[in-house]
């Protein structure tokens, strides 16, 4: 069955100024949303999740990649995925969508990354902030690229639907300036070949 979609919205936010100080070249953050009736919604408890992540996850995946490509082309240098799941679903609904490289491996592929997406998920009434965690697409020590899209939707999630999103960014954070992850294991006698430090 295909997907049913409500609404899709797409968000820009250039920088300009940040922190006292110009940015020299202005930053851009871009989120694409996707509200969606939740599958599973009013079906109790389902075991197998993987027939409507399979079928939803690569339509949404290539719909919010779409929309994002249209802004960035190929200057994209940080990603990221989010969902929030109604009150009349699970949170693990939530994760079902956005935790499969059915969703997520239609956006890294098209962009060419080499991380992993990183993500947020929650469970909320209408108006739940919806925060998009983003890093480098190719570096994931790369700390100026660490930033978080923050966003609502007045009328969403209804208990019965899902917002699924991508988030990117041109340029890192606006003025970035507290190092990376390599300078810190550097100086701390730690491998900078190994950026979680583990």
């Amino acid at each position: 069955m295909p997907t049913e979609i409500r609404r899709t919205i797409l968000n820009i936010q250039t920088t300009y100024l940040e922190g006292w100080k110009k940015v020299e070249i202005p930053t851009k953050l871009v989120s694409a949303l996707a509200i969606i009736k939740n599958p599973w919604f009013g079906r109790g408890h389902v075991e197998n999740l993987r027939p409507e992540i399979q079928e939803t996850g690569p339509e949404i995946g290539k719909l919010l990649t779409d929309m994002i490509l249209d802004v960035t082309g190929d200057k994209l240098e940080g990603y990221g995925k989010a969902s929030v799941v109604g009150m009349g679903g699970e949170l693990e609904h939530a994760q079902a969508l956005t935790h499969t490289l059915w969703f997520g491996n239609r956006y890294r592929e098209a962009v060419d990354a080499k991380t992993y997406l990183v993500f947020a998920n929650t469970r909320g009434a209408a108006g739940t902030s919806l925060m998009i965690p983003l890093m480098d697409k190719h570096d994931g020590g790369r700390r100026s690229h660490y930033q978080t899209i923050h966003l609502s939707v007045p009328d969403a999630p209804a208990e019965d639907e899902i917002i699924v999103a991508l988030g990117a960014s041109i340029g890192g954070h606006p003025n970035h300036r507290i190092g990376n992850r390599y300078e810190d294991l550097k100086e701390m006698g730690h491998d900078v070949d190994n950026p979680a430090g583990v």
